[in-house]
Parts: structure tokens; C-alpha cells; sequence
């Protein structure tokens, strides 16, 4: 089937890519593999300056590159732009902190001398989804090139045009012919790669299902795999909770990238003491919200990606009312062109409803009411998910007490959950396992060694 680049606001094919046969695929994993022992052998600092100048690239490029997000899969144009912006500071980061993070590190044993020495692995496979189609990638390719390895992309089927212009932001930084490319086969073909034996590692950022195949097959092979899936993040309001800023910075963590995002607030658990409140608050700030365009330097909320994903979004929300929770705000998609989906909030969500249990990966937001703080806790906590997640409280020993019960990856108090180049990233239960970022990140796909010598 070939690879389809849909515009999801408009529904105008822009461009279609024929898969790759998988002869074609091997040979360039093949070439790949052969690029990693001479890329493996360069210093932190040649490496560094390959990686300055991709990020030089991105900065210089960064509208176009942006509109290439927005026409492909929707991104509000505000938003692909920081996007953008985000994946240079990730490439300057690296750049600078490798070497460092990657020092031998002495140890004390029964040896003259003990040193742990980390080394590349290889070919790093990336199987990226569609949602931030720069930044998932930039995020794996950073940390990993600047380890040693090489890399191959397999990226989401919808954004081929994306795939195409990171691989050749890579070429024109002047990397090494096939340190880093980017694979034009569909989902079928995965299977395959793993298997490839110069394959040493797999990443992948997508829903829990996806993860459960790919990490399957990586474990069949005895390859390493880092897996960041999918999210339903709790947004706890407590009762002494600054409301409006808490209620403005909802909508935003709600409906950021459209809502299409594995760590945007999901479940808007709040104390009863300030429930009502909170909710009249945070339903003005939803409705404040500009749909539309996502062109429009003005709009906040783009399309959803595509059709299927849009309905089956739109599904969840009747099912959800149809077991007895109150559709508050939105709920239907709009009329006309694209894949719009209107911010929505539901209230009266519980246990055993759709909304309760599973990812809406959209701009819906189920808002519940609790008792209280250890109530608060063990709804945040009922989820097959951990992410992220948030506190929000005036008090800051509390919030951070109540952070650390929160069974997810990261918690962060009076404030949204995003990734940051500087702290690790990543989750536990069905969103997956493994770190990127920060030095965890780095470390995932190397070699930690030991040198032991009297």
C-alpha cells in the first residue's frame, strides 16, 4: 500500500509515497549497519559538530518545516513551530553534554582499577508515531547518534513528507552517508528489520498495542527495546488549588497538539470543596479556545490527524454518555471539511465507563469529582496508565507529597507535564518502560561495560 500524505483539515491527498520492497528495505539496513563501525570511532567532539549544525539547520529552516507539520498531519502552526524549535535546543543538548554523560566511571572493587565504560550498541531501530512527527524522532536520534550508533526510522505511515526532511536535515548537517535513515515501508515490514541481525535495539512511541507487537518481536530477537506509550494522565485540583491558573493551564494541558498527546492532561480529578468552581472556570477556559485553521497563527485547536482516529475518538464520548455520564461541553464533530473535534468535557464519569479506563486521544477532558486528597489519589492512581501527571496546590511540600503517591513516570506540581531535553522522560504500567532524555536517556542503548584490571 503506498504511504499517504492526507492534509487531515482539508482531506487533500498532497503527496503518495510507494512502499519500499523489503529487498530494498534490507539493503539499507545493511548499509546502515556498515556506516556504524567508522561512526562509532569518531570523538564526542566530531560527532558534536555534526549535531550543531543539524540543529543550526532545524533553526534556520524552522518555517518551513513547521508548515510541512501542519499541512501533513494538522499541528496548530504555533505549535509545530515550537516544535521545531524544541528539536534544535534537544540536538545543542547532546551535543554539549555527551561527552560527559558518557565518561568512564571509576568504581571501587578488589581491582587495581574498576571503570565502567559505556559504549554504543549499533543500529537503533525508531518506530515513531505521527503526533509530534519532529520532536519523538529528534528525541531518540539526538542522544543516540551522539552515543554512537546509527539510526533507522520507521516513521508513522501519515507523515512520509516528515520522515523524508528529517533524514535530510541529517544530510545537509553533513553526517556520514547512512548514519541516520529514514525507512518508507509500512507496518507490515517492521517484523522484518527486527529481525535484520545489525539491528541491536528497537524504540518505539505509540499506543500500548503497537508496543505489545514490536516489543514482542524485539524480545523474541533478545534486542533491547525502549517503549513509550500511550497516557491518561490525572490533572489532580485540590482544594486549596490556585483556580483559575489551575483552570486556564488545563485547557492548555488538555488541548495541547490538538489534544493528540500521550502526556496532555486527561482526568480532571477535583475535591468537591471546589469542584463547582473549578469546573465554571475551566468549561470558560475550553470554550475560550480558537478551533479552526491550523494555518492560523490564532488557532489552538488544529484537526485530528485522521478520519478513523477522529471517529473512533468521537465513539469513546457516546459510549461514555451512553453509560450515564453528562456530555458538559462540545462532543460532536464539526461540520464542513477536515477532522475537527470541538474541546469537550465530560462530568459524571465512573468506574466501568469508557472514559474512566481508556486513552482519548482528542481534546476531551472527563472532569470527576472527589472527596478529597486520598481520594484524589486513588482514583489518579485506577488507571492502567502511568505517564505523567499533575498537582495542583498552593502549598508545595504538599503538592510534592501528594506527587510522589502518583503511580506514573513523572509528576509535576502547579504546572503542565511536558518533556524537557534536561529530565528523563518516560513511563510505567501499559505507557511502557525504558527512559529518553536527560542522562538516563542516552544510557539506554549503550553498552554499560565493566574494566576491571590489577
Amino acid at each position: 500500500m503506498p504511504l499517504e500524505s492526507l492534509n487531515p483539515a482539508t482531506g487533500e491527498l498532497l503527496q503518495e509515497f510507494a512502499e519500499w520492497p523489503l529487498e530494498k528495505t534490507l539493503a539499507v539496513v545493511d548499509e546502515v549497519a556498515a556506516a556504524w563501525p567508522t561512526w562509532k570511532e569518531k570523538s564526542f567532539a566530531e560527532r558534536a559538530v555534526y549535531m550543531k549544525k543539524a540543529a543550526q539547520i532545524l533553526r534556520d529552516k524552522n518555517e518551513e518545516l513547521a508548515r510541512l507539520m501542519t499541512l501533513e498531519m494538522g499541528k496548530p502552526i504555533s505549535g509545530a513551530l515550537a516544535e521545531v524549535g524544541k528539536c534544535a535546543a534537544v540536538c545543542d543538548f547532546y551535543a554539549e553534554q555527551a561527552a560527559k554523560m558518557l565518561a568512564d566511571e571509576p568504581l571501587q572493587s578488589d581491582a587495581t582499577q574498576t571503570l565502567v565504560a559505556f559504549q554504543p550498541l549499533g543500529t537503533v531501530l525508531a518506530v515513531m508515531p505521527w503526533n509530534f512527527p519532529f520532536w519523538q524522532v529528534f528525541r531518540f536520534a539526538a542522544p543516540a547518534l551522539m552515543a554512537g550508533n546509527t539510526g533507522l526510522l520507521k516513521h508513522a505511515s501519515n507523515v512520509p513528507q516528515c520522515a523524508l526532511a528529517i533524514e535530510q536535515v541529517f544530510v545537509e548537517a553533513g553526517f556520514p552517508a547512512n548514519v541516520f535513515r529514514s525507512l518508507m515501508i509500512g507496518s507490515g515490514q517492521v517484523a522484518a528489520v527486527i529481525e535484520h541481525k545489525a539491528v541491536a535495539a528497537v524504540t518505539l512511541t505509540g499506543s500500548d498495542a503497537a508496543g505489545r507487537k514490536v516489543a514482542g518481536k524485539a524480545g523474541e530477537m533478545l534486542k533491547k527495546t525502549v517503549m513509550e506509550l500511550g497516557g491518561s494522565d490525572a490533572y489532580i485540583v485540590l482544594d486549596d488549588a490556585d483556580l483559575d491558573e489551575a483552570a486556564a493551564v488545563g485547557s492548555l494541558a488538555r488541548c495541547v497538539n490538538s489534544g493528540q498527546s500521550c502526556i496532555a492532561a486527561k482526568r480532571f480529578i477535583v475535591v468537591d470543596a471546589v469542584y463547582d468552581a473549578f469546573l465554571e472556570k475551566f468549561t470558560r477556559a475550553m470554550q475560550g479556545l480558537k478551533t479552526g485553521d491550523p494555518l492560523d497563527p490564532a488557532t489552538d485547536v488544529g484537526p485530528q490527524s485522521r478520519p478513523d482516529l477522529m471517529a473512533e475518538l468521537h465513539q469513546q464520548v457516546l459510549d461514555t454518555v451512553a453509560a450515564g455520564a453528562t456530555l458538559h461541553l462540545g462532543g460532536a464533530p464539526l461540520e464542513g471539511k477536515g477532522c475537527f473535534y470541538p474541546p469537550t468535557i465530560l462530568t459524571d464519569v465512573k468506574p466501568g465507563m469508557v472514559a474512566w479506563h481508556e486513552e482519548l486521544f482528542g481534546p476531551v477532558a472527563t472532569v470527576i469529582r472527589v472527596k478529597d486528597e486520598t481520594e484524589a489519589i486513588e482514583v489518579a492512581n485506577d488507571s492502567d496508565f502511568g505517564l505523567a501527571g499533575s498537582v495542583w496546590t498552593r502549598d508545595s511540600a504538599r503538592g510534592l507529597a501528594v506527587a510522589r503517591q502518583i503511580e506514573t513516570g513523572g509528576v509535576f506540581v502547579n504546572g503542565m507535564s511536558k518533556s524537557d531535553p534536561r529530565v528523563p522522560f518516560g513511563g510505567i504500567k501499559l505507557s511502557g518502560y525504558g527512559r529518553e532524555l536527560s542522562h538516563y536517556g542516552i544510557r539506554e542503548f549503550v553498552n554499560i561495560k565493566t574494566l576491571w584490571v590489577k
